[in-house]
């Protein structure tokens, strides 16, 4: 489908605003690397020859039976024996001493004079995941060359729990604003164009919905049904809708009396095609004017729920549990500087973008 005029002069003024531009470059290639976040920090490899079989343990479960071990649960790959079992065709002598056996299947290529079938595995450039717990020294420890941004207090890497946690933080911003920004404006649509009662009983409705206490509710919730990220979602969306129906009903109360609107009733078009074809576009651009904060108010939500321990669950990547974590432990300034520059950083090409779709969708400035 061939995109039209104006369309693609909204598309040269976004593309002439270099900040816009750029942060959406950069914000893409860090939103896209942290989708494949198991292929660039983790504790399983990503592939795995074995006997001249491929595995692929970063997405995939494989008991150690598979690699000639005794358990039917999933393979330790961090564990010194269960390495020696891939690289040496599985055998049992690695049991009794890992290092000296890998040593003579290096330099021999035979055990107990019999032919060594070796195998070997690709690991991530990040060898720990957001969940791993690496028990050595003090927790939290400072940056070193094996973990780049640290530990936390419970020994977990943070460069790792960074990785994960910016991709669940826009995954879920993405998916609460989609959902609630639907919503809304189809609400504030529906008041601003039949007015009258119809509008009454909605700001009715949002007056006594908009002062119900969302963290009681959240923590009621919680209580009764368990933290969980689908949870959580449905009661971002419940709250957050509202927040983009006061400027869609401004702009519809305004707009519904135009000349335009009044000759397409008059030749018979549908309230609905009106809505949506005629009025809804001439609204978007203080609909965007508002999402920037829609955004970045969702992602500093979550954070604030995580940082007083009523957000995701306590297992999963968090950046709010991180500032908590810096808070917990003043000794440990990396942990502060992390977490401040990850939500800077992040917030700040959010609020960069969506400033250049505002202005590439404000005809005063796409016409200049």
């Amino acid at each position: 489908m061939a995109m039209s005029e104006l369309n693609r002069r909204r598309l040269r003024s976004f593309r002439r605003n270099k900040r816009a531009f750029w942060s959406l470059i950069l914000f893409s290639i860090l939103f896209v690397a942290s989708l494949f976040a198991e292929l660039i920090a983790n504790d399983r490899p990503i592939v795995v020859n074995y006997k001249g079989s491929f595995y692929f343990p970063a997405y995939r479960f494989y008991p150690e039976t598979n690699f000639g071990g005794d358990f039917g649960t999933e393979a330790i790959y961090t564990d010194p024996g269960v390495q020696c079992l891939i690289r040496t065709g599985g055998r049992q002598e690695c049991w009794d001493d890992p290092e000296a056996v890998e040593k003579e299947a290096r330099e021999t290529g035979m055990i107990a004079g019999e032919q060594v079938d070796r195998g070997w595995m690709l690991w991530p450039p990040i060898p720990f995941h957001y969940r791993t717990i690496n028990n050595v020294g003090t927790a939290p420890s400072a940056p070193d060359s094996t973990h780049l941004l640290g530990t936390d207090d419970t020994s977990r890497d943070v460069l790792a729990r960074v990785i994960y946690g910016f991709r669940l933080s826009i995954l879920f911003t993405l998916i609460v604003t989609v959902v609630s920004s639907v919503i809304g404006i189809s609400a504030g649509a529906v008041q601003g164009y039949f007015g009258g009662r119809t509008d009454l009983i909605f700001q009715r409705m949002l007056e006594i919905w908009g002062s119900t206490p969302s963290l009681y509710v959240i923590i009621i919730l919680f209580a009764i049904l368990g933290r969980s990220f689908w949870l959580l979602v449905f009661v971002s969306i419940l709250f957050g809708w509202p927040a983009l129906v006061g400027v869609v009903r401004a702009e519809f109360l305004r707009a519904r009396n135009f000349e335009y609107v009044r000759a397409a009733r008059a030749l018979g078009v549908t309230d609905r095609t009106i809505m949506f074809r005629h009025i809804l576009p001439n609204a978007m651009v203080a609909t965007l004017t508002m999402l920037p904060f829609v955004v970045t108010g969702t992602i500093s939500s979550l954070a604030a729920l995580d940082y007083l321990g009523y957000g995701l669950p306590t297992s999963a990547p968090s950046l709010g549990e991180l500032a908590l974590q810096a808070k917990q432990n003043l000794q440990a300034p990396w942990l502060g500087f992390t977490a401040f520059f990850s939500f800077a950083i992040m917030l700040s090409l959010l609020v960069f973008i969506f400033e250049g779709i505002r202005d590439a969708f404000d005809p005063r400035k796409t016409f200049r």
